[in-house]
């Protein structure tokens, strides 16, 4: 079995659900409370794919960082980016091509998935999977719904992005 070590960073608006995406796939919990992650917090998970071990290190940003060099250096060396949306917040989906941006001038040519979260959240949901996929196909980017409360897609789209890489990874 071979093993592989990424770098990937989660990007996107303050209050998305990038920290809770991080702690349901990591930790396998969810928690109410809103903690606003200040910098950056790296955890570590693996993930199996054919006969790849691929150790994740996840850099799980504040949001709404400014485009600055501080900021440029915290995507440097990344293999690729998980680009949180809050399908309840229509403003953050565009918000994400900026992100994309930033992040490919620092790692470029760098696999992107979009994580389009909170879709448990029915009844508040104002960005439709069209628009998601649109959007998406701007950044040939592929794109995952996700609920950090209840786990669904949250595994496929560290899954997703993982197998980007391994694939990226056999072409260098």
């Amino acid at each position: 079995m071979s093993r592989l070590v990424a770098k990937i960073c989660l990007l996107g608006e303050f209050s998305v659900g990038k920290t809770s995406l991080v702690r349901r796939f990591v930790e396998g919990i969810f928690d109410e409370r809103y903690l606003s992650t200040l910098g950056v917090k790296i955890s570590r998970h693996t993930l199996q794919i054919d006969q790849t071990d691929i150790d994740l290190i996840i850099w799980d940003t504040a949001g709404g960082e400014k485009l600055d060099q501080i900021v440029q250096n915290y995507y440097r060396g990344a293999a690729g980016a998980l680009l949180v949306c809050d399908v309840t917040r229509p403003d953050t989906l565009p918000a994400l091509r900026e992100y994309a941006t930033a992040f490919h001038q620092a790692s470029p040519d760098t696999p992107l998935v979009i994580a389009a979260n909170k879709i448990d959240l029915t009844n508040q949901r104002r960005i439709d999977d069209e628009e998601i996929a649109s959007f998406a196909a701007t950044l040939k980017a592929a794109w995952h719904a996700t609920s950090a409360r209840t786990g669904q897609g949250v595994s496929e789209a560290f899954q997703s992005l993982g197998q980007q890489i391994r694939q990226q990874r056999r072409r260098v």
